[in-house]
């Protein structure tokens, strides 16, 4: 027997398909047929097992023509469609005809066989039924009657996915290119009643388990393409009404009655059920399962949230009873709240065997009102086996009998999309057998202070789980052939789930691109334009506008406003003043906001705007009438607040004059706390801000906010921030025609140029603001530009002439009267002095220098006149004054991280010839690590030191990156540029 089943196995796989256009896979994959050999292939598969004389078939495909020709071209179209079902079939040589059906030397004893013999010769296909997706379908309709017939609720479930599989292999019109032929239209009418009863049959399962939503979609689908048919149309308004949705199954009716009224038709059962559907009198079936099972389906492709979907696991559930009665689950809009609910609630259903139940609260639907709690009640309590006219109409009598039905029952909630506690509330079970999900976009605070409600807050997908969605949807294959473009597209769509199953959904569906050009077209103009759908519940930009559409006015207002906000995060005095309120009503704006998830508040005063929110915030703001003004007011906020923090870092600085704040601008209390942690935190959105004044045309603000930042962005080598905003300035600063601002922006431009290993560049630009400060008679202003020649020249090894600038700088500025400025070029020259061997007279100099510092309260300048005097000292053999000189030095730092490794690293070299071996070790490996961090010269050096002292195993490795290397000299430059 098994030789006999061998031999009658074709060659490969074949899988025919008709329902929809007629094709045919071997081995899975699609082969091709022309009109000709498909027309041939459906009426033998018409036919199938059965002869159809070749007379005929000619006919047939030849419409009406059984001649001699038409009958040799039917011979060579079988021995084609012979070479498409079996490849071992040998194809006909050119020229040569195909054998008489019949004749000598005939082939085709495989799939279709040749059989008869004269005018009685014909073709039969033997091709096992099971190959073809019809017969399939209609067995598994057969095989869900006899499940259904069974009558219990597990049989009812297992009907109920037979159907559902069968009903999605179901691809459309059965032999849909042969629709009008007329020999495939009377199989064509009995495989659309075939699929109507299976669809039918589909629905009233489901319905009896609870689980109407499952078959809307379906029935939505099948009333659009046969809108006359009076029995599905019941069967969906039927199904609207028991999932809830009583106004839609009632215009179901009402459209059907007018369109089958204007054919002259009568619909007596459209009509009943319209008037029991308006009376709420609709009877459930008889045979409705006690357990309802209301959970739509889980998603087949699922991707991150483990670790949540664990904690949220282990919180409402032990390992026998629910240990917490509610999760809150909660997140921005496109998060994923609802596919992750249903995740978990699938995952804890088995422990729930009295059943599950499930609503869309449609807290946030732009096209339906939010369900009231007595529309979701009843719903409710017809799942549970309560009559129609048993629900009472009164809530609070609802309520008694839902908690009632609930009583001791293992039941599953799913509240999903609820937009406020007043919604959720009433459908809350008191049984402690039950467990309630609830998810929603609003925060909901007093479900978790006053019923006990467990947070879950779904943030935005890491980079990983980003890229394993876009590669889930589009296949790991294709993904891992563009991995940095697939980074690029999880980037741009800012890890939010909703833009991420777009985007990778518009790459399925357009294999033809490259994902890098996909991404480049996301990181063009209009980001959520490339995440946009007709279908708005797949749309990000609408999806937001459900949550926008629900705030306050005032809280619209400043959601809108924030859009101008280009920086990562922000305060709630940066907020009030981009909005124009004061900071307590900020507070409280930001609150709703927060609470909708429209913002985040990432430590407590900081709020954060995820990149996709942003843009839709800045779409919105193109229409404020006072968006330059709001413009002007956040800038103003982040201009004086960064002046007064430079002021406490630099307070003797040369000023520049900042017009007073806008009406309405309250800066942050920088002097009153740490300046240098609030540059470090702000270090990001300050850049931004120079960038934003610069394209809105706000010359002023952006180069003196440039220069407000030049402190803290010098003292931490943050060379490359220096030289992008600085060119930013330089050019706001010539467009103003201000050329002692130029000259500003020229010599900060020249620090970066020279940290970045570019001292030509750098010269370039200080001999310019030599110009253009000769140019404004400011004397002050070119002393401080030859400080920094002197640095340079200093860097190049160029020591004479770094002593001409520096004695130039003394010179101007005692001529100027600034003493600040003075006391900086005592210690340049005095340091010139060191670099010589002049050690005593290099001290005379720096007493000089600190003298003045001390009289003008100038620590950050006394830093490097201390770390000089150590030098000077540490040459002349006096280690101890030396030590206190550094100790000194480190004291008054605050931030300038490369003098801080340099005085570290003179301390332990004084240390160690004090003998002193712990002491200099520990103040080498501090310098060490601020050195790699800084990817500075003079790092390899400390380390050989240090390895001297036996601690090669505790050391990292230095870190030198191409390009970015600091060209510092290995010998200490302790006195400019001044930061």
């Amino acid at each position: 027997m098994a030789e006999v089943d061998l031999l009658r196995t074709p060659v490969a796989p074949i899988d025919v398909s008709v329902l929809g256009p007629v094709q045919l896979r071997r081995d899975g994959v699609l082969v091709p047929l022309g009109p000709q050999l498909t027309t041939l292939l459906a009426i033998l598969l018409l036919e199938l097992g059965k002869p159809v004389p070749s007379r005929r078939l000619a006919a047939l495909m030849a419409g009406d023509d059984a001649s001699d020709a038409a009958r040799a071209t039917l011979r060579s179209h079988v021995a084609h469609l012979r070479r498409a079902l079996e490849p071992g079939e040998r194809a006909l040589e050119p020229g040569e005809r195909a054998p008489e059906p019949g004749g000598r030397g005939q082939r085709g004893k495989g799939l279709i066989a040749t059989v008869g013999h004269g005018t009685a010769a014909g073709y039969r296909l033997d091709l096992e039924p099971a190959c073809v997706d019809a017969v399939r379908f209609e067995e598994s309709v057969r095989e869900s009657r006899r499940l259904l017939a069974l009558g219990d609720a597990e049989q009812t479930d297992r009907a109920v996915s037979v159907l559902r599989t069968a009903l999605d292999d179901w691809h459309g019109e059965p032999y849909a290119d042969l629709a009008d032929r007329p020999f495939a239209l009377v199989e064509i009418a009995r495989l659309r009643a075939v699929h109507r009863a299976a669809l039918l049959a589909y629905a009233e399962a489901v319905n009896e388990s609870g689980r109407h939503a499952e078959a809307i979609g379906d029935l939505i689908g099948a009333v659009a393409a046969d809108p006359y048919d009076e029995g599905l149309r019941c069967m969906l308004a039927l199904t609207l009404y028991r999932d809830g949705r009583t106004d839609e199954a009632a215009e179901v009716c009402r459209h059907g009655l007018a369109l089958l009224g204007d054919r002259g038709i009568d619909a007596p059962e459209l009509h009943r059920l319209q008037r029991d559907i308006l009376r709420r009198e609709v009877r459930q079936p008889a045979g409705r399962s006690s357990a309802p099972r209301m959970l739509p389906p889980d998603l087949p492709r699922f991707v991150g949230r483990a670790q949540e979907l664990s904690t949220a696991e282990a919180r409402l559930v032990g390992r026998d009873e629910p240990r917490s009665a509610m999760l809150l689950v909660l997140g921005p809009a496109g998060v994923g709240k609802t596919s992750a609910s249903l995740r978990l609630a699938h995952r804890l259903a088995p422990r729930f065997t009295d059943g599950q139940l499930y609503a869309n609260l449609r807290g946030f639907d732009a096209n339906a009102a939010a369900l009231a709690p007595t529309e979701v009640l009843r719903v409710f309590l017809e799942a549970l086996g309560v009559a129609p006219e048993q629900i009472p109409a009164n809530l609070n009598a609802q309520m008694a009998r839902y908690q009632a039905q609930l009583r001791d029952r293992r039941i599953l909630i799913v509240l999903d999309n609820a937009h406020d506690a007043d919604q959720v509330r009433p459908l809350i079970p008191a049984s402690t057998t039950c467990v309630t999900v609830v998810t929603s976009r609003n925060r909901m605070s007093s479900l978790i202070a006053v019923d006990g409600a467990h947070p879950l807050t779904l943030g935005l997908l890491d980079e990983e789980e980003a890229g394993q969605l876009v590669a889930d949807r589009i296949g790991a294959d294709r993904a891992g052939k563009e991995p940095e473009a697939v980074a690029e597209i999880a980037r741009l769509c800012a890890g939010l789930p909703l833009a991420l199953s777009i985007a990778a959904a518009r790459a399925a569906a357009n294999p033809q691109f490259t994902l890098q050009a996909l991404a480049d077209d996301l990181a063009g103009a209009g980001v959520l334009d490339r995440l946009a759908d007709s279908d708005s519940s797949v749309d990000v930009r609408a999806v937001f506008s459900w949550s926008y559409r629900a705030l306050t006015p005032a809280a619209a207002r400043m959601f809108r406003r924030l859009g101008l906000h280009p920086g990562p995060e922000f305060t709630a005095a940066a907020a009030a003043g981009v909005a124009g309120v004061s900071r307590r009503a900020a507070n409280a704006l930001l609150a709703e906001l927060t609470g909708a998830h429209l913002t985040g508040e990432r430590v407590p005063g900081r709020y954060v705007m995820h990149d996709l929110l942003r843009a839709y915030a800045g779409e919105l703001s193109e229409a404020e009438p006072d968006r330059h003004a709001a413009r002007r007011r956040m800038l103003d906020h982040y201009l004086h607040s960064a002046v007064a923090g430079d002021r406490v870092l630099m307070p003797h600085r040369q000023p520049v004059a900042v017009a007073a704040p806008e009406e309405g601008v309250t800066p942050e209390d920088v002097a009153e706390v740490d300046p240098l942690a609030w540059f470090t935190v702000e270090h990001q959105t300050l850049i931004a801000m120079v960038g934003c004044a610069a394209q809105a045309g706000l010359d002023r603000h952006a180069w003196q906010l440039a220069w407000a930042t030049a402190t803290y962005l010098g003292r931490g080598s943050y060379w490359h921030d220096v030289l992008t905003t600085q060119s930013l300035a330089l050019s706001a600063a010539t467009r103003l025609d201000d050329l002692p601002a130029q000259a500003q922006c020229r010599r900060e431009l020249s620090h970066a140029l020279a940290g970045l290993g570019r001292p030509e560049q750098a010269r370039f630009q200080l001999h310019r603001a030599l110009t253009d400060l000769a140019d404004a008679a400011d004397p002050n202003g070119q002393a401080y530009v030859h400080l920094s020649l002197g640095w340079l020249c200093e860097l190049q090894g160029d020591r004479r002439a770094a002593a001409h600038h520096d004695q130039a700088a003394l010179d101007l500025f005692t001529r100027g009267g600034d003493r600040g400025g003075q006391a900086r070029a005592l210690n340049a020259v005095g340091w010139d002095l060191a670099q010589v061997g002049d050690y005593r007279q290099a001290i005379g100099y720096c007493r000089q220098a600190l003298s003045l510092h001390a009289e003008l309260g100038d620590d950050a300048g006394a830093v490097n006149t201390w770390d000089t005097l150590g030098y000077a000292y540490q040459h002349l053999g006096e280690y101890a004054i030396a030590v206190e000189c550094y100790e000194q030095a480190l004291g008054l730092n605050v931030g300038h991280r490369f003098k801080e490794a340099e005085a570290l690293a003179h301390l332990g070299d004084c240390h160690h010839a004090l003998g002193d071996v712990t002491a200099a070790a520990a103040s080498w490996g501090r310098a060490y690590t601020i050195m790699t961090e800084l990817r500075t010269d003079g790092a390899e050096a400390v380390r050989a030191k240090l390895e001297l002292c036996g601690t090669r195993t505790r050391l990292p490795a230095a870190a030198h990156v191409e390009g970015e290397r600091r060209a510092l000299s290995t010998a200490p430059s302790t006195r400019a540029p001044e930061k």
